[in-house]
């Protein structure tokens, strides 16, 4: 492997993409910490640590922010919101192409059509922008946290509405060059870098609370046997995000013969592949997202009730208000549930099964067995409702992982949260696709990949493994 890294500094082309890459994170790292005018950062900063629990649905609110979209809440700076609104602007975009005919005709027209959508999904990023900012300088503001002088001025409102929108355009710009001239996805590699960014501030903490003391029960001290079993456990959940981020379920393909002349061409066998975890990290985002909406609502609604109010609505208040806890059993269940339905919801938005079997017919493919138009596209939707099934299951375990260990080792969430979710689907999917460019530049000029054999060969390239 060590032979692996320096092969890649021997090509010009991917020394020159892997520096630009760098360089461009660097800048987005720097920027990361110009503060925001105005905003009284001594207090901001004392107010945030003081309150990192991550068991309100406030703190979820701004883990999950920071989570997504590579920003921080928890910071006053110009890049707070993060490439949140561009997500946001893509994901919507991307659900308007299923449903308006405009749309996706403009999608199948290939390169110019998506160029278009991108251009569209730009220009829609500069309100959400906006949207988000103002309430975002809202909450500082009604939370004493800017300084008196420009509390109520109007410039405080414009720079500071300038200046999140800035550091978001910015950011997106960033992602574009890095998409252009870098390796990787620049809009991942950039919410990767912010996930990865707390990382040390979360071993500190873990070092911090630990105990190595055979006894090792000191009060909110974490013993030498629960370090053990994270250490044990973040092995395990990362080698499982892998497996089941790159499983396939391969549907064999035969082409059809034709002749040329006097040659006959086709009649080769190939393979479909179908991703067993084809939402990605999409489902477990809505389903995050949408479960703090009812802890806020009913957090709402039990603060509103007369103490001495006894009837049986506000003692279904009160028993929803504590079941719908983080972590609380009512919690998980309909947060696996919701898990469930957005894996279903996406692939089929995503998965176009009778688009697939038309283009198999088109270039003369067929699956054996099965009749080209509606058989095919038949068979292929109900594989995908089987394998999705499976999907959908690894996402609730990867979902509820960091809850079940916080909640029962009594580990800090700011550690747990290392052990699945989101985050760390992110990060094994960017850090494959990076693995994968990689070797393909490798190995397009006989070079060795990341799973060379040791004789310097060029050995097995990291590919999906089918189920």
């Amino acid at each position: 492997m060590f032979k692996t890294f320096i092969n890649i500094f021997r090509i010009p082309e991917l020394r020159n993409k892997v520096l630009f890459t760098l360089f461009m994170l660097a800048i987005y790292r720097i920027g990361y910490h110009v503060p925001l005018p105005g905003v009284d950062q001594t207090r901001f900063a004392s107010t945030s640590n003081t309150s990192t629990g991550g068991d309100s649905a406030g703190e979820r609110i701004r883990s999950y922010v920071a989570l997504f979209s590579g920003g921080d809440l928890n910071s006053s700076t110009i890049f707070g919101l993060g490439i949140m609104p561009y997500i946001s602007a893509s994901i919507i975009f991307q659900l308007l192409t299923t449903v308006v005919p405009a749309l996706e005709k403009l999608q199948k027209e290939g390169e110019t059509g998506r160029k278009k959508i991108q251009e569209w999904t730009r220009y829609a990023t500069v309100p959400m922008c906006m949207i988000q900012a103002i309430i975002w300088l809202s909450y500082m503001r009604t939370g004493h946290y800017v300084q008196s002088t420009f509390a109520s001025s109007f410039a405080f409102w414009f720079t500071g509405l300038i200046a999140l929108t800035a550091g978001c355009i910015f950011l997106m710009w960033l992602g574009e060059q890095i998409d252009e001239y870098g390796l990787g996805n620049g809009i991942s590699l950039i919410i990767l870098a912010g996930i990865v960014a707390r990382m040390p501030a979360a071993i500190g903490q873990l070092i911090y609370q630990s105990d190595l003391t055979v006894a090792g029960s000191g009060e909110g001290k974490i013993g030498p046997g629960k370090i053990l079993f994270l250490m044990a456990a973040f092995v395990f959940i990362v080698a499982g995000s892998i497996l089941i981020t790159q499983a396939q379920r391969r549907i064999p393909i035969q082409q059809a013969k034709h002749t040329r002349g006097r040659r006959i061409y086709g009649g080769q066998r190939q393979y479909l592949p179908l991703r067993v975890n084809h939402g990605g990290v999409m489902p477990i985002i809505f389903a995050q997202s949408l479960m703090l909406f009812p802890t806020l609502l009913l957090g709402k609604a039990t603060e509103l009730l007369d103490p001495n109010n006894h009837s049986w609505y506000a003692s279904t208040l009160h028993f929803l208000n504590s079941e719908m806890g983080y972590g609380q059993l009512l919690y998980v269940l309909l947060e696996l549930v919701m898990i469930y339905f957005f894996a279903y919801f996406w692939t089929t938005v995503q998965f176009q099964p009778k688009e697939m079997a038309n283009q198999l017919r088109d270039y003369g493919s067929f699956i054996p067995g099965l009749r080209p138009g509606k058989r095919t596209a038949d068979y292929l939707e109900k594989v995908m409702m089987r394998i999705t099934y499976v999907g959908a299951a690894f996402l609730c375990i990867i979902a509820i992982v960091p809850t079940a260990i916080s909640t029962a080792l009594g580990i800090p969430y700011a550690v747990s949260q290392f052990l699945g979710g989101t985050g760390l689907l992110i990060v094994v999917s960017v850090a494959l696709d990076i693995v994968q460019r990689i070797e393909a530049n490798l190995l397009m000029r006989n070079y060795g990949g990341f799973l060379s054999s040791p004789g310097g060969g060029r050995g097995k390239r990291i590919k999906g493994r089918q189920y």
